[in-house]
């Protein structure tokens, strides 16, 4: 297979590896990108697993919490630039579509978009005006929704919107101090970006994966193989720290772990306590966004 610029670019942008590596990496695959970016995981060539999630279009998000804390819903609604994303037509409707979905119980994007508003106007045919009005492409990306039978949902919004996170505490203790924990748990969660909640959320798959990883990595760094697997038990044992919100380091106080931090707060309401779900959005994570020239655009725009 024929190994184009393009595809050069797109690894080198997806794993800051150099542009050579990428090279010969994609030629090693024939060419597939995911693959080719393990093979440079596996040479110690590429940060991907840092580099992959970064933002790459604008919008806003938000996270809001139902009057009796029990159900939190977080939205993202994309806009072609940071500038709608800042507009205040577009704060309103992102905040009424987060009201819209905490009040019912819809599942997904299409059917919240076919949910007629007390104009009679469904919300497609509003998001439709918007787009003509403000004059930029929109689209509702994603929602998602948490819920506590006792206990207490919180939310939490980083940078004015560009992350949002809703986290579900389960317990019968006193509200107020699960409020407080759930604030300090959705500040962890927005900082540190947490894949699993424990242990035993993580998929087997990534673990196979992981190891494979990293047994490959240790072998290139020359190591002997008889020490490898239990060098590589422990990268592996590290990694899931980082991935497991139980297992982090807790960002307000580095001499405690998450896990810590619930099980004191559970002990001093006399109270378990548990994390039914967390939600976490970041606008734009895992999307592409179109690169342009900003002086080349302004002149397009006035006619030049």
């Amino acid at each position: 297979m024929e190994i184009t610029a393009s595809m050069v670019k797109e690894l080198r942008e997806r794993t800051n590896a150099g542009m050579m590596d990428c090279k010969k990496a994609l030629k090693e695959v024939n060419g597939d990108i995911e693959k080719a970016v393990d093979v440079l995981r596996e040479k110690g060539l590429s940060q991907a697993a840092k580099k992959s999630g970064r933002v790459a279009a604008e919008g806003l998000s938000t996270a809001i919490v139902s009057e009796d804390g029990k159900k939190g819903t977080v939205i993202e609604v994309n806009s072609e630039t940071d500038f709608v994303a800042k507009n205040e037509e577009f704060k309103l409707f992102v905040e009424e579509l987060a009201q819209i979905v905490i009040k019912n119980d819809y599942t997904d994007v299409e059917t919240l978009k076919a949910a007629v508003l007390t104009d009679g106007k469904t919300v497609q045919e509003v998001l439709t005006e918007k787009i003509a009005r403000i004059g930029e492409n929109m689209s509702i990306r994603r929602f998602a929704t948490e819920q506590v039978s006792n206990g207490a949902v919180v939310s939490y919004i980083h940078g004015g919107g560009k992350i949002s996170v809703i986290v579900a505490l389960e317990s019968e203790g006193d509200k107020s101090a699960l409020e407080e924990l759930g604030k300090d748990l959705a500040m962890q969660v927005a900082a540190m970006n947490p894949k699993y909640i424990s242990r035993d959320d993580v998929d087997k798959d990534f673990i196979a994966h992981e190891r494979e990883i990293l047994i490959a990595q240790a072998l290139n760094e020359g190591k002997p193989q008889n020490i490898v697997e239990k060098m590589v038990e422990g990268r592996l044992n590290k990694e899931l720290k980082e991935v497991c919100l139980l297992e982090q380091i807790f960002v307000k106080d580095s001499d405690l772990t998450v896990k810590k931090v619930i099980s004191n707060t559970a002990a001093k309401i006399g109270k378990d306590i548990k994390i039914a779900g967390v939600q976490r959005f970041e606008v734009g994570a895992g999307l592409e966004k179109k690169e342009e020239n900003f002086a080349d655009e302004v002149a397009k725009q006035i006619g030049l």
